[in-house]
């Protein structure tokens, strides 16, 4: 993550969200048959809370405009779709210990 981004995070101007790859890959495809630009994979983290944002605003009778970048297409990574489609790309949990160990071994900052 960029000193910027952190910054933004530690500020409370932005929120972290974390998504698992499937419904990451079902927000991109979503898309894809929406608007015709296949995302690349990172952009679908960006689409997934996106997404999520809106159906949150329908379901409470908001109106909102949400604003997002589309960081790239998804040409130059068709074999995640292609696992994706195929059945084999799985959704992961890292492991809370061995975040917790990284941790334990990040220099302290100040």
């Amino acid at each position: 993550m960029s000193p910027l981004v952190s910054l933004l995070h530690d500020t409370g101007i932005l929120e972290a969200q974390a998504f698992h790859q499937i419904s990451v890959f079902d927000a991109a495809v979503q898309f894809a048959r929406t608007e015709g630009i296949i995302p690349a994979p990172e952009s679908g983290h960006a689409i997934r809370a996106v997404i999520n944002e809106a159906l949150e605003a329908k379901e409470a009778g908001q109106e909102r405009v949400i604003l997002f970048n589309l960081s790239g297409h998804g040409h130059f990574d068709m074999g995640a779709y292609e696992a994706y489609f195929s059945g084999k790309l799985q959704d992961y949990e890292y492991p809370a210990e061995a975040v917790a160990s990284a941790q334990q071994r990040m220099p302290q900052v100040v």
